[in-house]
């Protein structure tokens, strides 16, 4: 009998899985039972407690609503809002700017090919923290005081203190009337063959905008920068360390991007190209509608894999001041001396975030894989 387990090559296999999974569990399962006596041994206290206790130290600024009465908990949320807005933002805007590097990559005229060149190849050359030191250095004095702040349009103004632009005041009920549109919209998308073509669905979008409008009567205004003493009042400020952030990380990521859309528009074969000519498309609606969607088979892996790493660059926002996820771990351990629960859950958000973005972009490249008939 147990000759002839030895002899099976599946036993053999998963036998030696288990062998490994079960030192690694108690290798694991002693590290963590010697830090706890260790902590024990120098009265440290373990735990997750003090998370409900008030956090008594500011966040410069924030997305989501915080005081120092806080708890620590919400700190961490407050964190945690600031990091993915950055991430969501810079693979929006990285995106976007990738697209244009890429296809100006691949153009016939020498200049903007040569152009786009030279930024790919400085800017994938130079480490990200150049990057955010340089541009957070220029918001910080290059930029005029708040009394002199240049005004390109009106409401807009740049200065030492921030980018000011106006924005838009929504009450309860402007809230209510979009998230109804979207849920609207949404299931618009999802059964959108069962609706018909796209101008049945608009028509019935008109009709329901205008009678939830009827019905909710949002308010919408628009509030405007204004200098009052010293500083700007009203509006909606960018801080230079967000500036600084955001432009750093999205003409950096944006190289990276611009060569993966360049890589995988040139791996399309020729006679696609020449096909879509064939019958009459010009290059721009070839490259839309013939091109790119056999590209994005080859485009999304990559792409997959520098979306998560934009995701934990964010944690360098702390070189320019940004008060992202990493650095509010980083206060919270100088005012608890929590160092390893804090640790650990920065070490767990960000592996769910990261786990998030590859199922969607997962979920994504199987939308779009070419499937063979069989």
């Amino acid at each position: 009998m147990i000759s002839a387990l030895l002899d099976s090559r599946r036993f053999r296999s998963w036998g030696g899985q288990a062998l490994l999974l079960g030192g690694f569990a108690a290798l694991l399962a002693w590290l963590v039972s010697n830090t706890v006596a260790n902590l024990h041994a120098r009265g440290i206290r373990v735990g997750l407690d003090f998370l409900s206790r008030p956090a008594n130290f500011p966040i410069s600024e924030s997305v989501l609503p915080y005081d120092p009465s806080d708890t620590f908990l919400w700190a961490y949320v407050t964190g945690l809002g600031n990091t993915l807005t950055i991430s969501i933002l810079a693979i929006l805007l990285s995106t976007v700017l990738g697209l244009v590097v890429g296809l100006a990559r691949r153009s016939k005229h020498p200049l903007t090919s040569g152009v786009a060149g030279v930024f790919v190849t400085t800017m994938r050359n130079m480490p990200l923290i150049v990057h955010l030191l340089f541009w957070y250095a220029l918001a910080t004095t290059a930029l005029p005081a708040p009394r002199q702040a240049f005004n390109p349009m009106p409401g807009v103004f740049l200065s030492l203190r921030g980018f000011y632009i106006p924005s838009l005041q929504l009450d309860a009920a402007a809230v209510a009337f979009l998230c109804a549109m979207g849920g609207v919209l949404a299931l618009f998308v999802c059964f959108r063959r069962r609706f018909g073509r796209t101008r049945i669905g608009f028509a019935i979008a008109i009709v329901i905008a205008v009678a939830l409008a009827a019905v909710i009567r949002p308010s919408v205004g628009l509030d405007t920068p204004e200098m009052k003493g010293f500083n700007f009042t009203g509006g909606l400020r960018l801080s230079p360390e967000f500036a600084a952030l955001m432009l750093g990380l999205v003409i950096y990521t944006s190289a990276f991007i611009g060569e993966i859309i360049r890589g995988g528009i040139d791996a399309v074969p020729l006679g696609q190209w020449e096909a879509g000519r064939a019958i009459g498309l010009s290059e721009r609606h070839t490259l839309t509608k013939v091109v790119i969607p056999q590209a994005l088979r080859i485009i999304i892996p990559p792409m997959t894999s520098q979306y998560l790493s934009t995701v934990k660059n964010t944690t360098l926002a702390l070189a320019v001041g940004y008060p992202e996820l990493g650095l509010v771990v980083g206060t919270v351990i100088n005012q608890t001396g929590q160092a390893i629960e804090s640790i650990v859950l920065l070490l767990g958000i960000f592996l769910t975030i990261s786990i998030t973005v590859s199922l969607f972009m997962n979920w994504y490249n199987a939308r779009v894989a070419l499937v063979e008939a069989r």
